[in-house]
């Protein structure tokens, strides 16, 4: 149930203490057998609030080292890009980790400007250094300080190998497993120097105008130049506030920023759907303010909304508002793949995760395009989007990337400045708003509903649901429905999923544990319309807890 608050500001009770959670940071100390307060690395890094134990200088100065000693272990012997996003607890995590790595004689790169640091542009500077190598000498790596769209209160630090995506669990298991065998020796064999000593160590690198300068090769900013598309930017108090200034200026398009407040606070940001804060720029309360503004301000015609580290998108429309995530993952796919990136090698594939809309399907078959079918997480879209056999690699929960125009890689990490940008490029080329194009698309394939519910779930119950075999699912059909599958595997890649997946002819659930919550969670899906998505919800249920007992 949504919280009454939710799309409101926030009050002054709201507001996360700053100080308090940035001394919890440097006093409070993690117990290494409580697995709350243990480092884990989710499909995102490690996250956690200080003021919980679950996120402190410990966590990092072990994590760190796990990493060193994981880059030595795998012959990375390249520079280490670093990056930040706004949170409070970043920029005390940063100055850890920069301590660590230069104690360790680690050449270190960050930002030439001491700003933050979007998610795909450390990814962008890492395959640069690369050059398409993957292997061999020299090879670049980096550290992103981030919990993405996380409260306030949380901190996150996550590790991109050479390849510039998110590390995957052979690399996390053993970096976890390091750090917290160093923090039950008492960070004995943690290597640290003074910060100032490590900052004047530290090398710096243009993050900012390298990225921004090399976005044409990507998006078609040309386009929506000349067509004059007037765009609205919000940030959200995020890593791309400086960003979004410099694609205006440099590229000579109708931008404007709209807020360029950065308050470890987040006092500007409306509550999200349960009263909490939280920088999400596909949650329709979270993004109630900019939905408010593109309404009340016509000298617009789009307006962008990206998270803390800028690798999610939120795409506002004067007349649809805040589109759903899956609806533009459709769009964009349309899009690119019907032919606005016509030196795409024609073998290019869409790839997408388990839990989006079988719009998606539905798109690619129309293209008659391959569709590859993975399980959350981005990282099961790197190896595609280096070779370039993926031309786009999207997730439901805003996350996405895509080729270059001349079919090489971008970025392996999810880009939201790109996707931000690519809305505007379709109104440019097209004329027509990316919801009025979904509209399209829904005359043409029908239309779906969607949502994602959380039921309560003990850590053993999550456990059983990660390991569950299809035979687990004793029903046969689902919601009126014959049950066409039952999946514990990916189809696209056959990698488990860490839960289930349950499909018909017209519908589809998915129920996977939380990595963070004592909750699993059910996306479904219907093309038969809201009274049928229910339906497969309450069945949905009814179908996990027989298989959990």
């Amino acid at each position: 149930m949504a919280d009454p608050r939710a799309g409101t500001l926030a009050t002054p009770a709201d507001l996360v203490d700053v100080p308090h959670l940035v001394a919890s940071y440097y006093n409070l100390q993690p117990d290494p057998e409580d697995p709350a307060q243990q480092v884990v690395f989710g499909t995102s890094g490690h996250r956690g609030s200080s003021l919980r134990s679950a996120f402190n200088e410990t966590h990092i100065l072990a994590t760190t080292q796990a990493i060193v000693d994981y880059r030595t272990s795998q012959g990375i012997d390249g520079p280490l890009f670093i990056g930040r996003d706004t949170h409070g607890l970043s920029e005390p995590a940063w100055a850890s980790a920069l301590e660590v790595l230069v104690a360790n004689d680690v050449r270190v790169l960050v930002d030439d400007r001491d700003g933050y640091t979007p998610t795909p542009a450390v990814s962008h500077a890492i395959l640069r250094a690369n050059g398409g190598r993957l292997s061999g000498p020299g090879l670049a790596d980096g550290i992103v300080v981030t919990p993405s769209h996380n409260p306030p209160s949380d901190g996150g630090f996550k590790y991109n190998p050479p390849h510039g995506g998110p590390a995957d669990s052979d690399a996390t298991k053993v970096i976890a497993a390091r750090a917290n065998e160093l923090i039950r020796a008492g960070l004995a064999s943690v290597k640290r120097v003074p910060f100032a000593a490590a900052r004047r160590k530290a090398e710096t690198y243009d993050f900012l105008g390298t990225y921004v300068d090399d976005l044409p090769t990507v998006v078609d900013l040309a386009a929506i130049r000349d067509a004059g598309v007037r765009i609205a930017a919000d940030p959200l108090g995020g890593a791309s506030v400086a960003y979004w200034a410099e694609i205006a200026e440099r590229h000579k398009i109708d931008l404007n920023v709209v807020n360029e407040l950065v308050d470890p606070t987040w006092r500007f940001m409306p509550l999200d759907w349960d009263g909490k804060i939280r920088m999400d720029c596909s949650s329709p309360s979270a993004m109630a303010e900019l939905v408010r503004f593109l309404e009340s301000t016509p000298e617009f015609d789009i307006a962008t909304g990206n998270d803390a580290d800028s690798d999610r998108h939120g795409i506002v429309t004067r007349d649809a508002g805040l589109m759903n995530p899956n609806h533009f993952l459709a769009v964009a796919i349309d899009h690119l793949f019907g032919g606005a990136r016509p030196d795409w090698p024609a073998t290019a594939r869409i790839g997408k995760t388990l839990v989006s809309s079988s719009m998606i399907d539905r798109v690619a078959s129309s293209l008659n395009k391959p569709l590859v079918e993975v399980p959350v997480g981005f990282k099961w879209f790197v190896p595609g989007l280096i070779d370039g056999s993926f031309g786009f690699g999207g997730e439901e929960s805003a996350g996405a990337s895509f080729l270059r125009f001349d079919g090489t890689v971008w970025t392996t990490d999810k880009d939201g400045i790109i996707l931000a940008l690519l809305a505007s490029e379709i109104l440019a080329r097209t004329g027509k708003s990316p919801s009025q194009r979904y509209a399209e698309l829904v005359a043409e394939h029908g239309e779906p509903a969607y949502a994602r519910i959380d039921a309560p779930a003990s850590r053993e119950e999550k456990a059983k649901l990660a390991a569950l075999s299809p035979d687990a699912v004793t029903a046969t059909t689902l919601a009126g429905e014959e049950i066409t599958a039952k999946l514990t595997e990916a189809p696209g890649n056959g990698a488990a999923i860490g839960g289930l997946k349950v499909t018909t002819e017209s519908a589809w659930f998915a129920a996977r544990p939380s990595g963070t919550e004592d909750v699993y969670k059910i996306y479904a899906e219907s093309f038969r319309g809201p009274d049928h998505l229910a339906q497969v919800q309450e069945e949905a249920r009814a179908v996990v807890s027989a298989a959990l007992t």
